[in-house]
């Protein structure tokens, strides 16, 4: 049974002592650092945050070691031993999937800093944590006496974020027999019964829907922060968000996001944790897991995050309609769509992970992916006149692949839409999941069946909607293809007067401009001509006369 101890000195320092004993080994040893986390579809490389690496046997003599790759470290172990290792790593990143050492707290992520041995990732594991008296253990994982837990395995270990404090706070409540908890570290100004009213529904929901919950208790591990932060990451019978700035939590806007990155989350614990793509079943951490279904892994759970919140009653109509805008703004706001489907941009997440990449080249899984699971929802919902929905295809998939943790395919998924919807999809899946056909063909006429206004609305600034470039701080960040910005402004353009004066809030509406700006060290003067048309036009929704019965039965309206 590996063992792995973790102590520090000086907290400030950020770095924190690993030491690792792996049990009767023999010949070679090959020990490995992950090279990415579940929950981020990108290379993270890990082994980049370790120093002092070393290893002995169970006499205490030093051995020699090779490092064969990034996050690989051969051992030259002549006979049957035990192997202690140790090494520092650098706990200074402070997000839902990585590790923060200082002198309040010490947060890990495992998968960061715990390495293994390939024949033992499947046996039992202790873990030992030397800390201060008063400090408390928050985590997924199997208290075994203070500062002591136990995982079943290296891949549970990995999906157990572990949070060690002395200034914990804890909200419990209970659903159906299954029991979870709010750890919080930092200050959440809502109440213990407020956090209880708001998450207890659309647990409750979720529960209903999916007919039960795959673990027995589950942890919401809540990093509230002093500044503004927004991060969520799924695990196996938990998770870690990062929100702030704490004192705005105060205000509904800040706290409805708190509501729905939690409700997103534990959505994850059937879909991508359990029910996760045959391409990581099991997972590889040495390297990318390429795959086309992050519209299902990201897409759909980021639907139904919000979607589970209106219709357990957490969030209004209006605050929903409020979050499907959200959708919209950035899915038209993106030239991606018209040149790389969500199935493409799944796979070449791995290529260039998170970043906003070159323009107009790929679009967002969880954006794109959301508002596909919503069309192809209201599709179901539309033929069946609601007595069948996108539920009956996740229940299914879950039933297929997720319960026996088998994997899914492309195909699997396309399978089980179809059988509930009663016919083919090969148009919805070509145009929608593998195409660039626009998403407006289906959900103009969609959402006029569920009674809501689908209208094509302008930019409110004179410079976006005349011009067709965005600043932010004064720099060119974005230029809507075919405007007049297109053939006189640069990316990264720094504004510095409009027609002869400083740049103000708010940009002139008229026939031309003149523009000084600063480009790559050097001042040019430019002239832009007001465009024939509009542009960052977005297409937003509203109620038209009223919820229709279509439309209160798929938001559950009472």
């Amino acid at each position: 049974m590996p063992k792995y101890k973790f102590s520090y000195k000086n907290p400030l320092s950020h770095f924190l002592h690993v030491e690792t004993v792996f049990n009767n080994l023999n010949g070679p040893v090959t020990l490995h650092l992950p090279l990415w986390r579940p929950g981020r579809y990108e290379i993270q490389n890990f082994p980049k945050r370790i120093r002092g690496f070393k290893v002995t046997d169970n006499k205490g003599k030093q051995l020699p070691f090779k490092k064969t790759a990034k996050g690989t470290w051969t051992v030259d172990l002549q006979e049957s031993s035990s192997l202690n290792v140790q090494y520092e790593y650098f706990a200074g990143l402070m997000d839902g999937g990585n590790t923060w050492l200082d002198d309040e707290q010490l947060y890990i992520n495992p998968v960061n800093c715990c390495m293994y041995e390939p024949s033992l990732m499947n046996e039992g594991i202790e873990l030992e944590f030397d800390l201060p008296s008063d400090y408390t253990l928050a985590s997924g994982l199997k208290p075994n006496g203070k500062h002591q837990l136990l995982a079943k395995s290296y891949y549970q270990l990995v999906d157990s974020p572990i949070f060690a404090s002395n200034k914990l706070r804890t909200v419990n409540y209970s659903i159906e027999g299954y029991e979870f908890y709010i750890h919080i570290q930092g200050d959440v100004p809502q109440s213990d019964q407020q956090l209880i009213d708001d998450f207890a529904p659309f647990t409750k929901k979720q529960i209903e829907v999916m007919r039960g919950f795959p673990c027995k208790h589950y942890h919401f591990l809540i990093q509230s922060l002093p500044y503004k932060a927004y991060h969520g990451v799924e695990h196996w019978n938990s998770t870690v968000i990062c929100l702030g700035p704490s004192e705005d939590l105060s205000k509904r806007e800040l706290y409805k996001e708190l509501l729905g990155v939690s409700s997103h989350e534990l959505f994850h614990t059937w879909n991508v944790i359990r029910m996760r793509p045959k391409e990581m079943t099991p997972y590889n951490f040495q390297g990318e897991n390429y795959h086309e279904t992050g519209f299902i892994t990201e897409g759909l759970t980021t639907y139904y995050g919000d979607l589970f919140l209106i219709r357990s009653g957490v969030f209004s109509l209006e605050e929903y309609l409020g979050e499907v805008n959200k959708l919209l703004k950035r899915h038209y706001e993106n030239e991606g769509r018209k040149n790389y489907s969500v199935a493409e941009s799944s796979f070449d997440l791995w290529l260039d992970g998170y970043e906003a990449g070159i323009p107009g080249r790929k679009v967002s899984i969880y954006n794109e992916g959301a508002l596909a699971a919503m069309i192809l929802d209201l599709s179901i919902r539309l033929k069946f006149n609601n007595e069948k929905s996108l539920d009956d295809v996740v229940k299914a998939l879950w039933t297929l692949r997720g319960e026996n943790l088998s994997g899914y395919t492309y195909q699997d998924y396309q399978q089980v839409a179809e059988e509930v919807y009663e016919g083919s999809l090969d148009s919805y899946f070509e145009e929608i999941i593998s195409g660039t056909t626009p998403y407006e063909n289906y959900l103009k006429e969609l959402f006029e069946e569920f009674g809501l206004d689908f209208k094509l609305t302008s930019a409110q600034k004179p410079e976006e909607r005349h011009y067709g470039f965005r600043l932010i701080d004064g720099k060119v960040v974005i230029i809507a293809p075919d405007s007049p910005a297109e053939v006189a402004l640069s990316l990264g353009d720094q504004i510095l007067k409009v027609n002869g004066e400083d740049l103000k809030n708010e940009f002139p509406g008229s026939e031309s401009i003149e523009l000084e700006i600063m480009r790559m060290g050097r001042k040019k003067s430019i002239r832009l001509e007001l465009g024939e048309s509009e542009y960052f036009q977005v297409y937003q929704v509203q109620m038209g006369h009223g919820p229709n019965e279509l439309l209160k039965r798929w938001l559950e309206l009472e």
